[in-house]
């Protein structure tokens, strides 16, 4: 493209030259024609003057002309430079919103998720109460969603079987649906569950049972943490490490999360570390992709620390490197 352009300018460029070679040359021979027919010399100098005029005036046009056509390159260059600067912005902006859908499109799975898990809870609610006629209420409404019709027919067949239960098999459904929550290890809403079991059922054995169940399947949910996360250290796996330590936390009284203080700084100072190296690395190599996600998880995990403030500062630097940089 650029080989063309020059072509025509060269070719423009001899078109003004050829002119003036020829006007210079048909000044010259007017002198020397004159010369020879012995004009007067005021003639002479007077052509003469006008030609070197004319000349000039031809050479500052041709001056101009060159600068205009050299103005032009460079504007046409700095247009292709912002057209593949736009279809890098368009790429990028491509990329971003196709991310944002995929993480909609995540979101509202989970959110499905968790309304089904509500909806079973509110039915049970019900059923703990005996209260059938608002349990089949709430059903009926969820059949109404075409989305839930599935849900809403497992959750029929459940409120029949409780209803045409007795009372003990009530009781074990009730303390299976306990049993669950012990397994997913949603030790609050366990406990809940619990203290409303036995308030509907103050003589039964098997619901005050449950108390004791709930710290025995705690505390061995800690001891497999605590095997997990010195399995971990010892292999010097840094995420898994974290990973564990977030969840264990929970478990452990104020003198056990001493104990563990030093070893879990130790953890997070590598994890640190690693990250830090990771994201000098994208930098270096321009992946700015990849650098604005390792600063993000920095910024996410370490937010106190020094690097976690540096990076925030030049965050808008990197969003727009991610935006302008190739495919």
């Amino acid at each position: 493209m650029d080989s063309g352009k020059n072509s025509q300018v060269w070719q423009f460029k001899w078109h003004i030259a050829i002119i003036v070679v020829t006007v210079a040359a048909a000044l010259g021979l007017s002198v020397f024609v004159k010369s020879f027919e012995k004009t007067e010399s005021v003639w002479q100098f007077f052509l003469l003057a006008g030609g070197v005029i004319f000349l000039i005036a031809l050479l500052t046009m041709l001056s101009r002309v060159s600068r205009i056509v050299s103005t032009l390159n460079d504007n046409s260059t700095r247009l292709e430079e912002a057209s593949k600067a736009m279809e890098g912005i368009r790429d990028g902006l491509l990329q971003i919103n196709h991310s944002t859908r995929i993480s909609e499109a995540a979101k509202a799975i989970a959110f499905r998720e968790d309304d089904k898990r509500s909806l079973r809870e509110a039915v049970f609610e019900r059923l703990k109460q005996n209260d059938f006629t608002g349990a089949y209420e709430i059903v009926d409404e969820i059949e109404n969603h075409s989305e839930y019709r599935l849900l809403a027919e497992e959750l029929r067949r459940q409120v029949d079987d409780y209803r045409n239960a007795s009372q003990d098999e009530r009781i074990d459904k009730a303390i299976a649906q306990v049993e669950k929550l012990f397994d997913g290890c949603q030790w609050v809403k366990a406990s809940l569950q619990i203290e409303s079991l036995i308030r509907a059922n103050p003589d039964s054995e098997k619901m005050k049972a449950l108390r004791q169940k709930l710290v025995e399947r705690k505390e061995e949910r800690k001891r497999i943490l605590l095997a997990a996360w010195d399995d971990a250290v010892t292999q010097q796996e840094t995420d898994r490490s974290l990973e564990i330590l977030r969840e264990l936390d929970m478990y452990l009284t104020p003198n056990e999360a001493l104990a563990l203080q030093e070893a879990a700084k130790d953890v997070f100072r590598t994890k640190l570390h690693n990250l830090g190296v990771q994201f000098a690395l994208a930098i270096s190599d321009k992946h700015w992709t990849s650098a604005l996600e390792i600063g993000q998880q920095i910024m996410k995990d370490f937010p106190n620390s020094r690097m976690s403030v540096e990076i925030r500062e030049k965050l808008h630097v990197l969003r727009q490197n991610v935006q302008v940089q190739p495919n």
